[in-house]
């Protein structure tokens, strides 16, 4: 692919935006920097093409150089909650795995660094940081960068166990605050009724979140054949896949809900469906069992998940689910976060691609999903034009930017310093999206050894696409498919290019898996 060919994407969104927060690379330099750095996309969708390259140049706006290294942050303007260089942890794992595709593996590479090194807040907020460490291993192979932060991520592992978890055979705990979504509904519910702040829960996101880091340290582990902390983690993994399959599974109804911290032998789950309730296939926690694939079913649901705009964070047939223009903005007790999509769709790549109970859910589902949540990156002006768009927390009914309406007029008719300053949610990063096209529906599937994988989630009638100029394990990768051979001029059918050789070539778009040479 020629970069030349989608230059007009970037022209059109530096033409539109009003940039007041500057870091490592302003507008100015935006064009050769992702020309240097990203994954080139051609595919039918032309809505998800055009989100993908926004969401790759609102994601180096966020590169911020420090005395010491580079780090990645979720607002632009300085906001009073965060860390260290305006760093916050809660968004940072969509960080890694986002920032995992740059061929300049070095920002990532820094900003993990930063984290498990330097930073004072890293377990402020939920984090999967080995989960995400090990993800960008896969893509950018470097054994003594990670032989050298193994430690940090035991340690790590080992102070959430003595803050978050209240014997070795309980779940972890934590507030949903600090889980990056206060005021939600289930927390009322755990809170008696009560609309307050922070409600203390085992929830399936921490815990789910502390499971992908044990089986994620004890794969490192295995990796250095250092089988006493491999076995250690693997049972710390495994302990944890049962307690959230034993007590966090509601059977009434067919989803993981959470506990009070303070649950009991008798205690049941919470009856409400959270998005959150899909955490767990986030890291294939579940056993591939047709009574756990029954939750999927809400996805759809329209008095579930399903709305016009965005997945709904609660069910919308609970009590408790409202969308509110009032108090706090924000909210999780039903409007549409794209850090929840994000997860969601994460998860559901992971049920469709590595589980057989699938029930009515097929790819069509995620594909579709895909789409909507590349349609709802927009905002339209009272005078009607509109542009591309993220921010924080969507209307799932009219699209309208809940956080962005509520605070423009805060306070005097003015944005408020203490909620963050002017234009707080522009170009949010709190959330993924570009490696859900190269992960999930392009289906690249990095590993640890010397093995390439590819399962597509494509639409069976699209004819073409190419994802090309990839950097996998230090070499140029390029994924396509020409059903006929007139798209590209490369040949029919699906292939697979490794610094410009042929390595896979077939008739169709499916599962491959081959070794590749180091």
């Amino acid at each position: 692919m020629r970069f030349d060919k989608i230059i007009h994407y970037f022209e059109e969104f530096n033409e539109k935006d009003d940039e007041r927060y500057i870091q490592h690379v302003p507008n100015t330099e935006v064009i050769p920097f992702l020309k240097d750095n990203i994954p080139l996309l051609d595919i039918p969708d032309k809505t998800i093409e055009k989100t993908y390259y926004f969401r790759w140049w609102t994601f180096r706006k966020h590169i911020k150089r420090t005395p010491n290294r580079f780090v990645i942050t979720e607002f632009l303007p300085n906001v009073p909650w965060a860390g260290k260089y305006n760093t916050i942890n809660c968004p940072a794992a969509y960080h890694i795995y986002e920032g995992r595709w740059l061929r300049n593996e070095k920002y990532v590479k820094d900003y993990i660094d930063y984290w498990l090194t330097e930073a004072d807040n890293i377990r402020k907020y939920s984090f999967w940081v080995a989960d995400a460490t090990l993800a960008f291993s896969k893509v950018h192979i470097d054994t003594a960068f990670l032989k050298g932060h193994l430690e940090h991520l035991i340690t790590n592992y080992e102070a959430w166990e003595k803050e978050r978890r209240d014997g070795p055979d309980r779940l972890f705990w934590q507030n949903d605050n600090m889980d990056g979504m206060e005021l939600s509904a289930g927390g009322r519910i755990i809170n008696k009724g009560e609309e307050k702040f922070t409600a203390i829960g085992a929830r399936p996101t921490i815990n789910s979140y502390m499971y992908g880091d044990a089986k994620a340290i004890a794969e490192l582990a295995s990796y250095f054949e250092n089988d006493g902390v491999a076995d250690e983690y693997g049972e710390k993994s495994a302990q944890l896949k049962y307690l959230v399959e034993d007590r966090l599974w509601n059977d009434s109804l067919n989803f993981f809900s959470q506990l009070p911290r303070d649950y009991s032998e008798e205690s049941a789950p919470i009856a409400i469906r959270e998005l959150i309730g899909y955490t767990p296939w986030y890291f294939d926690l579940p056993n591939d069992k047709a009574k756990y694939a029954k939750a999927w079913e809400n996805i759809l649901d329209t008095t579930a998940f399903a709305a016009p705009y965005g997945l709904t964070t609660v069910e919308q047939s609970h009590p408790y689910f409202k969308i509110s223009y009032e108090g706090h903005e924000c909210q999780w007790n039903g409007p549409s976060w794209p850090f929840a999509t994000t997860q969601t769709l994460k998860s559901l790549s992971n049920f469709l691609n590595n589980y057989k109970n699938n029930g009515p859910i097929s790819k069509h589902d995620y594909y579709n999903l895909l789409s909507q949540y590349a349609s709802s990156h927009k905002i339209t002006r009272e005078n009607g034009d509109s542009q591309m768009w993220i921010d924080e927390n969507l209307n799932p009914y009219t699209g309208d930017w809940i956080s962005r309406t509520r605070l423009k007029n805060w306070e005097n008719g003015t944005w408020s310093d203490e909620k963050g300053g002017e234009e707080r949610g522009k170009d949010y990063n709190h959330s993924g999206f570009c490696d859900l096209v190269i992960n999930d529906l392009i289906g690249l599937k990095p590993q640890l050894d010397n093995t390439l994988v590819v399962e597509p989630l494509v639409p069976e009638d699209w004819d073409w696409f190419c994802l090309d100029k990839i950097r996998y394990h230090g070499k140029n990768l390029a994924i396509v498919w020409d059903r006929d051979g007139s798209k590209y001029g490369k040949g029919k059918g699906f292939q697979v290019l490794l610094n410009g050789e042929v390595v896979h070539q077939g008739a169709e778009v499916e599962k491959i898996s081959l070794k590749i040479k180091r």
